[in-house]
């Protein structure tokens, strides 16, 4: 199954973060597994970046690009779904990965215990 990596997963996994869990880097490097980001993720990097509360590559599509990561974009179906999503979880980037991991049957890697209040598949 396709993985897609929750905003904090892609930067703990460029920072080789002691965070990410065994399970989760076993099943990332997987070369058997498509692995995903979704262009919500990469939103929210580039606006806490110029906002100064991270830091994320110069050239991050080139990197994830190295990483092996595909890109998964944001259609209008997505948005849909997102805004229909039962209100556990109130950051709009969560809620539009989680639908996003919904309508494709992605498992979402994540350490965010909220996302077990949604219909998705989780790694963690």
């Amino acid at each position: 199954m396709t993985l897609l990596l929750d905003t904090h997963v892609v930067l703990w996994w460029l920072a080789e973060d002691d965070r990410l869990t065994p399970t989760m880097r076993e099943a990332i490097a997987d070369p058997a597994r498509p692995v995903v980001v979704s262009a919500a993720s990469a939103w929210e990097m580039a606006i806490k970046a110029g906002l100064g509360k991270l830091t994320i590559p110069g050239d991050l599509t080139g990197e994830l690009g190295r990483q092996g990561f595909g890109e998964l974009s944001v259609t209008v179906e997505d948005g849909v779904a997102a805004g229909a999503l039962p209100r556990h979880h109130a950051d709009p980037f969560d809620r539009m990965l989680i639908a996003q991991a919904a309508r494709r049957r992605f498992v979402l890697v994540t350490a965010d215990r909220r996302f077990a209040d949604y219909d998705v598949l989780t790694l963690s």
